[in-house]
């Protein structure tokens, strides 16, 4: 009798066994397709991995190669038209962050560039009428160039800002300036030739660098008050106790839309589990209006005007996400993309226990 109880025992472990191991088998290969899916995506959006080395662009005394494209008014500018003295040619783009946070500094130091036989030139995506409005936010006087679809080969596969400072005769004079605080470096090279002594309570450019990677794990989430995208005032702090994927986010970002999709479904899941979702828009109501409806966003959005949150937060870039606990404070290192986002939003967890694992 025993005997038979003990195989019946053995028997049913076996089985349950067997059974734990083929549940873990099938998750293990739907998370196989899950990876294989998000590696598709990312290559589909041209995500680069972390660490990768800055561009070093064409080298000094390389001559830039002619071209010719409309400004604003549709007037045809070329490079030629600028021989006979410096020109510190920028790569640039209305929807960029961090060319909106420089565009006041270059719009100050322009009438000094002209002043000491150099020129300034944006080469920017966008329309006609997305660029005029930025300039005129920032006082831009200085040429803005309309590129289309193609880039320059200058400036081949190349982010914005970037920058080069071409010589008199068109040949570049600098290596490539990569990101806001080497473009004004550059911009600042060009502008002062001596040293200018600097005014009281002026900050050296070493004490005023840009914050461009984000906020670090530990640090407090700075609170905002913002309308969403029906009028109504929607605040951080009232998420206070809760824990918070907060997403940035813009209705005209193609990798933004390649996660909505995703971020739609697992709110539906993760919301059921506590986790808030909260994104942060940028610029027109109606068209982040029409954004969420269109993919389904149950999910509060808010609204920043242009890049103002983003400063606050220290990066400029979407989509990019934040997650936050119940105490207002960061806990992971910001997700850039739509690949880092999802696997944050799988980091999260359930009932909320990763968040105090990634704490200690």
């Amino acid at each position: 009798m025993i005997t038979a109880l003990l195989v019946t025992v053995v028997v049913l472990l076996v089985l349950l066994l067997v059974s734990f191991w083929v549940i873990v088998y099938h998750l293990i290969k739907q998370q196989g397709r899950l990876v294989l899916r998000l590696d598709d995506v990312e290559s589909r959006i041209g995500l680069r991995a972390d660490g990768a080395q800055p561009p070093s662009g064409l080298p000094v005394g390389t001559e830039f190669e002619p071209f010719a494209l409309p400004d604003l008014e549709v007037k045809t500018v070329s490079l030629e038209s600028f021989q006979g003295k410096q020109l510190l040619l920028v790569h640039w783009s209305p929807n960029c962050g961090f060319c909106d946070l420089i565009a006041s500094d270059l719009a100050e130091m322009y009438p000094n560039l002209q002043k000491n036989g150099a020129d300034l030139v944006l080469v920017a995506y966008g329309d006609a009428d997305a660029n005029r409005k930025m300039a005129e936010e920032h006082g831009l006087n200085c040429p803005i160039l309309l590129l289309g679809k193609e880039s320059l080969k200058g400036f081949e596969g190349l982010g914005t800002p970037v920058a080069y400072l071409l010589d008199d005769k068109g040949k570049t004079a600098r290596p490539l300036a990569v990101g806001a605080d080497q473009v004004l470096d550059l911009a600042r090279e060009a502008t002062a030739g001596p040293k200018k002594k600097r005014l009281p309570g002026e900050r050296p450019l070493a004490e005023s660098r840009i914050e461009r990677n984000g906020l670090k794990p530990g640090t407090p989430a700075p609170n905002f008050s913002l309308p969403d995208i029906y009028g109504n005032t929607i605040s951080l702090e009232g998420y206070r106790g809760k824990r918070v994927l907060l997403i940035f986010s813009d209705p005209h970002c193609g990798p933004c839309d390649e996660l909505a999709p995703h971020l739609a479904e697992l709110h539906r899941e993760q919301g059921k589990d506590g986790l808030v979702f909260l994104m942060i828009g940028r610029g027109d109501p109606d068209k982040n209006r029409q954004k969420a409806k269109e993919q389904g966003f149950e999910f509060p959005v808010v609204l920043q005007k242009r890049w103002e949150v983003s400063k606050e937060y220290g990066i400029f870039a979407t989509p990019v996400a934040f997650l936050i606990d119940g105490e207002g404070t960061i806990v992971q290192d910001v997700a850039q993309g739509t690949t880092a986002i999802l696997s944050l939003v799988s980091l999260a967890g359930s009932n909320g226990k990763v968040f105090g694992a990634l704490r200690r």
